[in-house]
């Protein structure tokens, strides 16, 4: 074994003697070293934007909601005591959902209006944790005083609102008067602003207290649903499925895998797809291994007479190329990985740096709903990233390593 080791790394080298490693080597170890960086790199990006994605939705929303599938939920209050009661449901708070629009006069925006309980949601949600300005408990004005409202950074940006501006609320769900139906408007006051860091929901969501959105949607003691909070974010649906049977219909619970199947979807798709696409840069690199072996074969074709007439068996001389190519591969798949981390572990600074000095902004809020570049090294994807590398480095080296064990020495010494 080792003098066949010895051999494959000296037939890596140079004719030259000032030449430490041959051009068509080197250019084989950097076709591998380049598909290893990328596949890397690209899916620590999609890790990132999968888990950050996540913990947005996360943040935001519940982990489980139930609803009332022939209306509102009444007597909520023993309901939620029931779903506290199921093991795996942490804490639990009423909502209300409904679509408004707020204006300002001069400016119109639609948005969906949530009416929270302020001290059960801290216990559900992240909400209290993406104010920049103002707080949630200010939701709970003093009677006589304007309601108050807190609405996403974005959307405070898009109608032009500070703290403690008014805003008019209108809802389509008015009163009936001679005259039809006329939409139902209140005044309230900005009382807070949230960043999430996800701009869709920066956008278009507005929360005031549970209390006031009763009274001004007129729907009286009733809620849209429950907000759950579960130990075990991943195992949500069978929690779920499990809810079902213990309220019974017209109750139904969904999981935040299941109101977000359609974009989680999709990104593990477009990760897997990504993956596979990206292989494909590996696989040419192999074809640039079994280039360099053909030719290292036909170069060394004496060498492998003379060796063959001292004794040795086709066996080692196919182990000689194979750990030529195997150390091509491994080569290639270690500078890979070292580059790759390096430029994935701080691809957010590389970003910012390339933004400025060209003025072209890669990454989009607007388009990606993100705040920042996510970048996120998975240690299961490295791994396999690098055996894919390497075995398909192995493959490469069968063919021409048989060939060369196949050489007559008779034949090889008649051409030379």
């Amino acid at each position: 074994m080792p003098f066949e080791l010895f051999i494959g790394l000296r037939y890596l080298k140079a004719k030259r003697k000032s030449t430490f490693i041959s051009l068509i080597t080197l250019i084989s170890v950097a076709g591998v070293a380049l598909g290893v960086m990328a596949l890397i790199i690209v899916l620590a990006v999609m890790t990132g934007f999968e888990e950050d994605l996540k913990d947005k939705i996360l943040g935001t929303n519940a982990h489980i909601v139930v609803l009332n599938s022939i209306g509102a939920v009444q007597d909520y209050p023993q309901v939620m005591k029931k779903l506290e009661g199921i093991d795996g449901v942490v804490a639990s708070t009423p909502f209300i959902y409904n679509q408004v629009m707020l204006s300002t006069g001069k400016n119109v925006s639609g948005v969906v209006l949530r009416g929270i309980d302020v001290d059960t949601d801290a216990k559900v949600t992240n909400l209290h944790k993406s104010m920049v300005e103002g707080d949630l408990k200010s939701l709970d004005s003093e009677v006589g005083k304007t309601p108050g409202v807190v609405i996403g950074k974005e959307l405070a940006k898009n109608l032009g609102l500070f703290l403690g501006d008014t805003v008019d609320v209108i809802s389509p769900m008015g009163n009936i008067t001679p005259l039809g139906m006329m939409p139902k408007l209140n005044r309230f006051r900005i009382t807070g602003i949230f960043n999430t860091g996800m701009f869709e929901y920066d956008s278009t969501l507005a929360y005031v207290s549970l209390k006031e959105a009763q009274q001004f949607l007129g729907l009286g003691d009733v809620v849209t649903g429950i907000q759950l909070k579960v130990r075990d974010v991943y195992k949500t649906g069978e929690l779920a499925r499990h809810i079902d049977r213990e309220l019974g219909p017209p109750y139904h619970a969904r999981d935040w895998m299941q109101m977000n199947k359609n974009i989680l979807f999709a990104l593990k798709t477009e990760k897997s797809v990504m993956f596979i696409i990206l292989t494909l840069i590996v696989l040419v690199a192999a074809f640039g291994i079994a280039s360099t072996l053909f030719m290292v074969v036909m170069e060394k074709t004496r060498d492998i007479a003379i060796l063959k007439s001292m004794g040795a068996t086709s066996r080692s001389i196919m182990r000689i190329f194979v750990f030529e190519g195997l150390i091509i591969g491994v080569l290639g798949t270690v500078i890979g990985v070292l580059g790759g981390l390096l430029i994935a572990l701080n691809l957010e600074p590389i970003v910012s740096v390339i933004q400025k000095v060209t003025g072209f902004e890669l990454f989009s809020k607007d388009i990606y709903y993100l705040d920042h570049f996510p970048s996120q090294v998975v240690a299961s994807d490295v791994v396999l990233i690098s055996v894919t590398a390497v075995l398909i480095s192995f493959a490469a080296t069968l063919y021409p390593s048989w060939a060369a064990s196949r050489m007559a020495p008779a034949e090889a010494l008649r051409y030379e």
